[in-house]
């Protein structure tokens, strides 16, 4: 449905692109819902919402050639339209709006470096998601930054034999209490970010946490280390 010639390619220009469709998404479901519940007729083929970067929406049949220039929408959203409750099928439209924003924003992004689609995904992130502004819900905002040295691990790293744990081990345990507990974490080797994708380890002494790849330290090793010194602690033992 719509043309790449001019894709964007930087940062900027992604997030411009994004912020336009997505502006177009929530007028269709909040100013202009009543029209777009009309076109929506289920006695119609596929259907599938677009917002474009004039933003500008439609409702129209999905892209004839395949693979499509760009990502498509959710097929077929006029199919459940009278099968549910209306706020409830808007809700699920807003849903599939959002992963559409997405996937079509890092599309564009699939060849920015690492550090520019961190940038690109925190720009995104800082704007309520469609779904959020359709339901009325208030985005949840994230905890104050606490200083390092006054952060309490209240011993959640340990296991119930006392083996040391990863923090990617603890998220499978408790997802929500790790993302607030960790969120603002910084490896004490690098000062890289906090990411659940990586392994770490935490110091028993000092209680810094590490990538584990920075001190040499595998998940499998990890797991026969009783209590864990940081390379800092264990050379301030050995001057002693």
């Amino acid at each position: 449905m719509a043309s790449i010639s001019s894709s964007p390619r930087t940062v900027e220009d992604i997030f411009k692109d994004y912020s336009a469709r997505r502006s177009a998404l929530v007028r269709a479901l909040t100013n202009d819902v009543d029209d777009f519940y009309a076109q929506c007729d289920p006695e119609k083929e596929n259907l599938c919402l677009y917002g474009h970067p004039n933003e500008s929406w439609e409702v129209a049949l999905p892209a004839e050639e395949v693979p499509p220039e760009l990502p498509e929408p959710a097929l077929g959203i006029n199919f459940a339209r009278d099968g549910m409750n209306r706020k409830d099928w808007l809700s699920l439209v807003a849903v599939h709006s959002d992963c559409w924003l997405l996937s079509v924003a890092f599309y564009f992004g699939a060849r920015l470096n690492r550090n520019d689609r961190k940038r690109l995904f925190s720009m995104v992130n800082d704007l309520p998601t469609v779904f959020e502004v359709v339901t009325g819900r208030k985005p949840v905002k994230d905890k104050p930054p606490v200083e390092s040295g006054s952060k309490s691990r209240n011993n959640s790293k340990r296991s119930i034999d006392g083996q040391p744990k990863s923090i990617s081990k603890l998220i499978e345990e408790n997802y929500e209490e790790e993302e607030d507990e960790h969120g603002d974490t910084l490896c004490g080797s690098c000062g890289g970010s906090y990411n659940s994708d990586e392994f770490w380890i935490g110091c028993d002494i000092c209680e810094r946490w590490y990538h584990g790849k920075c001190v040499k330290i595998t998940p499998a090793k990890a797991e026969t280390i009783k209590q864990y010194k940081c390379p800092s602690c264990s050379t301030k033992k050995g001057r002693q």
